[in-house]
Order: C-alpha cells, then sequence, then structure tokens
C-alpha cells in the first residue's frame, strides 16, 4: 500500500523546514525582480518617467548630454520642468500613444490661447515658450515655419498632471474618440457616451451601494458567526423572496415603462426599457435554475446546518480571520503597484534611437528587450505566492484550533502563530504550490492573447480547438488550486513538503469521496447563495434609487459596476468562509482515519461534526447510494468540545 497511508500524523508535535531550494529558487527570482527596477532606474528611465522628455531626448527640468545626430539635443533645461505636447489631442491608437511634437516648458497655458499673438504673448508674459527651440518668441508671428513649430491653435486650457510634470488638457473631450476606439464592441459612438454620462450622472449613487455591499459582506459574516444554525434556512428564503421579489419588481418596472415610453419618444427611454425587457428575461431564467437546484439539494440543507456551525465556532475563536482578505488586498494593492511602476520605467529604458520622423525615441537592445517577459512572470507567480500566503495562514489557524483538545489552550493569537509558522517553516512550500500554478496559468494567457489576436481570422475548427485548450488549463488550474490548497493544510498539519503534503492529501480526499461530495459541494453552494443575496440586495437598491433618474441618465452601466463590486466583496469575505470549511473538512477526514474514539486514540471533532456525519450516512443511504464509505460508527471522545 502507499507510503503516505502508512505514515501516521502527528498534528502540531514537530515543526521542520519545507522545501527550501524551492524559497531560495524564490528569493534569486525576487532579487531578478528588483533587477529589473535597479536597471530601470540606474538607464535614467525613472527620470524620464516622473520628469519627462521632450521629442529630441531631452529631460525637463535638468542639463542633458548631447544624442548624436539629433538637433536640440544636449540642452539646460533646468528652468523648464513641464512637457507640453503642441498636439495633445493627435493620438496613435495602434500604439496607444500621444502622436505630437513634445517640448519642455517653464508653464502651462493656465487659458485657452486662440492665436498665434496669444501664444507669443503668453511667452512674453510667463516666460514659457510653446513653440519648439529654435524659433524666438518675436519671430512667432513672423516666421513661415511657426505653422509646423508652433501647437496647433486654439491651444486648450491644461494644467500640469501631479508629480509627472505633464501638461493635459484640462477639458478632456479630446480624448473621447480614444475611449471609443478601446471600446470596440461598441460601434455607435452616441451609446457610450450616453453610458459614460450615465456612470459621471450616478457617481454618488454608485459609491454608495458600493459602501452597502461592503457593509452587507460584513454583516452576513457576523451572522454566520452567532447564528450559524439559523443561517442556512434564513439565507434560503431570503434568497426565494429576494429572486422572486427582484424578478417582480423588474417585471413590473418594465411594464410601468413601457406605458411611459408611449408617451415620451426618447432614444434614452428607448434604452432603458430594452435594458429592462434583459434584465428582467434573465432574472426569470435565473431564479428558474436557482429553484431547480434547490429542489435537487433540498434533503443537504439539514447537513449543512451543522457544518456551518462548525466553522462559526472557528471565526468566534478567531475573529481576526475576517479581516484577513483586507490584509492579503492590502499587500495585492501594494505589490501591484510597484509592478505597474516598474513597468512605466521598462516603457522609458533604453538607449536613445532617432525614428523615421528625426525625432527620439528610447529603445532596449539585445538580451535586454526581454527583460518584461521575466517582469509579466513575476506579476503571475508573486500574486500566486501572496495569495498562497493567505491560504496557509488560514489553514494553520484552522488546523491549531481543530488539533488542540481543549480551546482554552489557543495561543493568544493563532493568526499571527499562524503566519509565525509560515514565515519560519514554510514559505518554500508556498512558493512552489504558487509556481505549479504560474505554470498553467501562462500558457492559458498566451492561447487566450493569441485567441483575441486571431478574433476574425481563423478558421471554425481551429477557433474550437484554441477554445478547449483554454478552457482545460482552466479546470487544470481550479483542481491544482483545490489540491494546493488541501497541501498546505497538510504542511500545517505534518511539516511535510509541498509533494508529500499534495500527495497525503489526495490520498485523503479520494478515500473520502462521498464526503467531499456531501459537505464540500452543499457547503460551497450555500456560500454562492450567500454572494446571491448580497449582489440581489445591493442590485435591488440600485434599482430602486437609479429608477428615479431613468428620464435623464442610461443606468445599464452604473447597475453592472455595482453588481460586479458587490459579487467581489461578497467573495472575497465568503471565500475566506469557503477555506475555513475545506481545511475543517481535511482535519475531519484525517481524524476520522487515524483515530477511532478508543482510549489513547480519542476524536479531535467535537460532538456537532460527529453529528453531521451520521446525519450525511443516513441522507445517502435514503438516497440509495449506500453510507459503507463512512466506515465505523463513530462515537465523540470523551470530553470533546460540546459548545
Amino acid at each position: 500500500s502507499c507510503k503516505s497511508s502508512k505514515r501516521e500524523w502527528k498534528p502540531l508535535e514537530d515543526h521542520s523546514c519545507t522545501d527550501v531550494p524551492w524559497l531560495l529558487l524564490f528569493i534569486l527570482f525576487c532579487i531578478g525582480m528588483g533587477f529589473i527596477c535597479g536597471f530601470s532606474i540606474a538607464t535614467g528611465a525613472a527620470a524620464r518617467l516622473l520628469s519627462g522628455y521632450d521629442s529630441y531626448g531631452n529631460i525637463c527640468g535638468q542639463k542633458n548630454v548631447k544624442v548624436e545626430g539629433i538637433v536640440n539635443s544636449g540642452l539646460d533645461l533646468t528652468h523648464k520642468k513641464y512637457v507640453f505636447f503642441l498636439d495633445p489631442c493627435n493620438i496613435d491608437l495602434v500604439h496607444q500613444r500621444i502622436k505630437s511634437l513634445a517640448l519642455c516648458v517653464s508653464a502651462c497655458p493656465r487659458k485657452e490661447l486662440k492665436t498665434l499673438a496669444d501664444i507669443q504673448k503668453f511667452a512674453e508674459t510667463n516666460g514659457s515658450t510653446l513653440c519648439s527651440y529654435e524659433l524666438q518668441p518675436s519671430e512667432y508671428t513672423t516666421d513661415p515655419r511657426a505653422a509646423k513649430l508652433c501647437p496647433k491653435y486654439p491651444v486648450p486650457e491644461s494644467a500640469p498632471i501631479p508629480f509627472f510634470h505633464r501638461c493635459a488638457p484640462v477639458n478632456i473631450s479630446c480624448y473621447a474618440k480614444f475611449a471609443e476606439a478601446l471600446i470596440t464592441f461598441v460601434s455607435d459612438s452616441s451609446v457610450l457616451h450616453r453610458l459614460i454620462s450615465g456612470v459621471m450622472t450616478s457617481k454618488e449613487i454608485i459609491m454608495g451601494l458600493c459602501l452597502l455591499s461592503l457593509v452587507l459582506s460584513m454583516i452576513l459574516m457576523v451572522i454566520i458567526r452567532y447564528i450559524s444554525r439559523v443561517l442556512v434556512w434564513i439565507l434560503t428564503i431570503l434568497v426565494i423572496l429576494g429572486s422572486l421579489g427582484g424578478t417582480g419588481v423588474l417585471w413590473w418596472l418594465y411594464a410601468k415603462q413601457r406605458v411611459s415610453a408611449s408617451a415620451v419618444e426618447t432614444q434614452i427611454a428607448k434604452d432603458n426599457l430594452q435594458a429592462l425587457l434583459i434584465y428582467a428575461i434573465s432574472a426569470t431564467v435565473f431564479t428558474v435554475i436557482l429553484f431547480l437546484i434547490m429542489l435537487v439539494m433540498r434533503k443537504r440543507v439539514a447537513l449543512t446546518i451543522a457544518l456551518f456551525h462548525v466553522a462559526g465556532k472557528v471565526f468566534i475563536h478567531l475573529p481576526l480571520l475576517v479581516f484577513q482578505p483586507f490584509w492579503t488586498f492590502f499587500v495585492l494593492i501594494l505589490f501591484w503597484t510597484y509592478w505597474i511602476t516598474v513597468l512605466l520605467f521598462l516603457g522609458t529604458t533604453g538607449s536613445p534611437v532617432p525614428n523615421e520622423e528625426g525625432f527620439v525615441e528610447f529603445r532596449m537592445v539585445g538580451p535586454l528587450k526581454y527583460m518584461w517577459w521575466y517582469h509579466v512572470v513575476g506579476l503571475i507567480w508573486i500574486s500566486e505566492f501572496i495569495l498562497a500566503c493567505q491560504q496557509m495562514t488560514v489553514a494553520g489557524a484552522v488546523v491549531t484550533y481543530y488539533f488542540t483538545r481543549e480551546k482554552r489552550n489557543l495561543p493568544f493569537t493563532p493568526i499571527l502563530a499562524s503566519v509565525n509558522r509560515l514565515v519560519c517553516y514554510h514559505l518554500g512550500t508556498v512558493a512552489k504550490g504558487s509556481f505549479i500554478i504560474t505554470l498553467v496559468k501562462i500558457p492559458r494567457m498566451i492561447l487566450m492573447y493569441i485567441h483575441t489576436q486571431l478574433k476574425g481570422k481563423e478558421n471554425a475548427c481551429a477557433r474550437c480547438m484554441l477554445k478547449a485548450c483554454i478552457c482545460c488549463l482552466w479546470c487544470l488550474e481550479k483542481c491544482l488550486t483545490y489540491l494546493n490548497q488541501n497541501a498546505y493544510t497538510a504542511t500545517a498539519i505534518n511539516s511535510t513538503n509541498f509533494c508529500t503534503s499534495a500527495k497525503d492529501a489526495f490520498v485523503i480526499l479520494v478515500e473520502n469521496a462521498l464526503r467531499v461530495a456531501a459537505i464540500n459541494t452543499v457547503g460551497d453552494f450555500m456560500l454562492f447563495l450567500g454572494k446571491v443575496l448580497i449582489v440581489c440586495s445591493t442590485g435591488l437598491a440600485g434599482i430602486m434609487l437609479l429608477n428615479y433618474q431613468r428620464d435623464y441618465t442610461i443606468w445599464v452601466l452604473p447597475l453592472i459596476i455595482v453588481c460586479l463590486f458587490a459579487f467581489l466583496v461578497a467573495h472575497c469575505f465568503l471565500s475566506i468562509y469557503e477555506m475555513v470549511v475545506d481545511v475543517l473538512f481535511l482535519c475531519f477526514a484525517i481524524d476520522t482515519k487515524y483515530n477511532d474514539g478508543s482510549p489513547g486514540r480519542e476524536f479531535y471533532m467535537d460532538k456537532v461534526l460527529m453529528e453531521f456525519v451520521e446525519n450525511s450516512r443516513k441522507s445517502m443511504k435514503e438516497a440509495g447510494r449506500g453510507g459503507g464509505a463512512e466506515g465505523r460508527e463513530l462515537k465523540p471522545m470523551v470530553g470533546a468540545d460540546e459548545e
């Protein structure tokens, strides 16, 4: 038989460093990421990004070195600290950049300049020359070259962008075409303008509804902690009422607006009527599917109550678990900010090279031009590493809770104790697990990129194969993520390396396949209902509030934004609960495998979880699937935690 199934599990008895070579490899990779940042700063990319540079390769606000073959390079621009574009609205849609001559100026034009005389007067009054360096202010109105070397007028009122020293038009309407070009699915530009105006008009309502979704998620976490026994039934009833109520309200609004739209024939009214019809039909289909699923799952709802009760106890003993998404999100935001900053540095890194128009561009040559690939891999691996650290922290804290017989003897802060164990012993395991996810994610992203680039060019067979490959890689990634999470739990219990832990966890999961179906699936489904409740509640509040603005604004996009944000917030909070359920299940499976309730081999689980197993077995027997997988009768250990 398998070695991993023979080895005794000794929860929390000893701690040893795991997967040290992978930790060293990860540290070396991070040093490489640091080298890219240092290289881009050392080659002047940071100065060019922050201070800005003109079309001749001069960095604004400092003395510059002459570039061979480029006129107007090597100038002393100490007093000219701002980049000014002669035609800021001339945008290259292919390369997504401003296609205009750029100069360094001492001040941005704070009011609109309508003629060359106004530009000349501005230069004489403010000392800021807005035409190319070879023209003197006195020549602006007389030199024939002024039409080419001076800004396109009228020169819009502009202001410097904070920290980046670029003069940007105060009225950004000239960028509307750029935005329209990026959003390819909108063929009618008037639709885009109405959508954007709808968002801008409703921004206070959007912010208020986003805050509401955050509050609802926090309230749901509190409910899970304190009334876990009745939560499932409350949740089920509320979802039924919410989905029925939401669907009913949508059809009522559609009927009401159809009557009023016949009197007021405006494009906005027609758009809102069409949107309402789509929403109402979608809500009806969703409600029917939801009812069918709940009908199938109804016999297992009672089992979920017991599981939620045990998970609720974990949150009562470990309240800091609720805030885990905040710390993870905060660390991810810090890393993503650093990553984007270095990416911007890389965009201005390299040697000055003359382009076809005789201006300077900065390009990397040789192997260095592939640095951004390394940077992209770093984004995926380090992001996955941060998420895996959260999984290991949660697993460590829940394992400590489960395998501590007397809950009075728990550490003062099990979360901090888990973080300490992670940093001291298991960072290598986390690095290896996150690297495996990265190996699957990168090919999937490459295939997705190829699919978008070839859209409309490839034949149906190639498109089908690409989609099938992307789908298979996505499924593989989800399976590996679930296995990784259980491997981290096994590492937290037994302090074994990643491969051994993954093998042990896999063996346990296979041996308890029916329990995985009975416990994990139902628990995850109820958490999904929680997400649905938060999205429905926020969406319903959004419909009622935005309905008052239906005559003068489109609220399709605001409602979608609010619902997406509500789902993301609910997912962040309830994913922690889902992790706790999964960790508890693996601990429970190990407990039942290696303990039988006899003296010296007492169970660690509490009474509620044992009742859960008994009910689960009875339910399986009633369903005709038999209860043989449950094995022997489970008896609680004497003095088990019964709170």
